[in-house]
């Protein structure tokens, strides 16, 4: 699975660019499948979710080839409306083709999907989604099978701001008979990214990034040419790398609007934040201080990717931080490791209560899910002697080149695979 070995309290310094956002890649390439033309998507990381999501492509028929950050996938030659179990229990976003594949075939066939056990994340709201569109739904011995004409548009309130059932909503409705409306949409900015992909191969949808989103059907789409937004969690992990080694350190082709949600707590820590253009140049104080309550929420709430790398920053920061986690219901199981380096972390219900230390220790830890093993990394940069961060498979699954960034801004941290 690999470790990545890092030699802790060493200052960063340079610069340090923020490679496509995962969570925009992953549903923008499944959309090739509704687009039926051959697209060139650009920056788009090496990940091993995007390698995932390649595999599923070429599993249904589509040319995919790579060049560095560069994909070209033509699916006009689409042969299968079927995806294998393997391949969808790689990672939960596969569940993302379900639009696509009823927008290209009229039909989809898949299991529930897998990806990092954070906690339950039903597909129900998916499934609910796709009958209110004219969808006819069958499940056997853990098969779904979805089947449908031309779909037929409607209006589809969600219970909750789901990204994932936003972004299968607007897949399936682009070549729909008539309009749909999403009333309650997630409003993240990887929302924003697929519509506008979508409406540079000719899709007419409106509102994205707001609670309402209007989706007209069209007849077709055409060939396009696009380039993924920058990752804003990766910006952050960056961020909080710097925070925890007293660094100041620039963040390169980041959109920072897409960050005010975690700013004011880099800012009451004692961070100084400074924006230009596209770059974030942050500046860290000898000692952080505590900062107030982070609260996850959906966009342009706190967002619940960020929430355990901030609490490796509040776990050296001066004071008591309070961390409520309110997206998914496991999603502390990085504390356990984090209080095997030292940390002073009490967990009651959803609710973390972070007494800060002077020093944290480096010991042997294992990565949990993607953005626990993310913060174990940030931990063990500012940790006294050696920290060895197992299972970094997790880590791979949303970050590219971690440790050639890291160590190209001082850190001294090794990869052991």
């Amino acid at each position: 699975m690999g470790q990545y070995v890092i030699e802790g309290r060493n200052r960063l310094c340079g610069s340090v660019r923020v490679h496509g956002a995962k969570n925009s890649a992953l549903p923008i390439l499944a959309a090739c499948v509704a687009v039926g033309r051959p697209c060139v998507i650009h920056n788009c990381p090496d990940l091993s979710d995007i390698n995932s999501t390649v595999k599923i492509l070429r599993s249904l028929g589509c040319d995919v080839r790579r060049n560095d950050g560069t994909v070209f996938v033509d699916s006009s030659r689409i042969s299968s409306a079927c995806i294998t179990d393997g391949l969808m229990r790689e990672q939960r976003s596969s569940i993302i083709f379900l639009g696509s594949l009823l927008s290209a075939r009229g039909e989809a066939v898949m299991s529930a999907p897998g990806g990092c056990d954070i906690g339950l994340r039903p597909i129900d709201i998916h499934l609910m989604s796709m009958k209110k569109l004219g969808v006819k739904i069958s499940e056997s011995h853990g098969e779904i099978r979805c089947t449908a004409g031309r779909l037929t548009g409607g209006k589809v309130v969600l219970p909750f701001p789901s990204v994932g059932a936003t972004e299968n909503i607007i897949l399936a409705s682009v070549k729909s008979s008539g309009v749909t409306t999403i009333i309650n949409a997630a409003r993240e900015p990887e929302i924003v990214d697929l519509a506008m992909f979508l409406n540079s191969c000719g899709a007419r949808i409106s509102g994205a990034g707001e609670s309402t989103v209007v989706i007209e059907g069209v007849e077709r789409l055409y060939s396009s040419q696009y380039a993924i937004m920058p990752d804003r969690i990766v910006a952050c992990t960056y961020m909080a790398a710097a925070a925890v080694t007293g660094s100041t350190v620039v963040i390169d082709e980041v959109i920072p609007a897409h960050l005010v949600p975690v700013f004011s707590s880099f800012e009451q820590a004692g961070c100084r934040i400074e924006v230009s253009g596209s770059k974030i140049r942050i500046s860290s104080p000898e000692r952080l201080r505590a900062f107030d309550r982070i609260q996850t929420m959906p966009y342009p709430g706190f967002p619940t990717d960020c929430q355990a790398i901030m609490m490796s920053v509040a776990c050296i920061a001066d004071g008591i931080t309070l961390i409520n986690e309110n997206i998914f219901e496991n999603r502390f199981r990085h504390v356990t490791e984090l209080r095997r380096m030292g940390a002073e972390i009490y967990v009651q219900d959803k609710t973390a209560v972070v007494n800060g230390v002077r020093n944290l220790q480096g010991t042997l830890v294992h990565s949990t899910d993607l953005r626990a093993g993310a913060a174990l990394v940030v931990a063990g940069l500012c940790a006294e002697g050696r920290t060895t961060v197992d299972r970094i498979c997790y880590i791979d699954r949303g970050y590219d080149s971690l440790a050639e960034n890291l160590t190209a801004l001082g850190a001294v941290i090794k990869r052991k695979d």
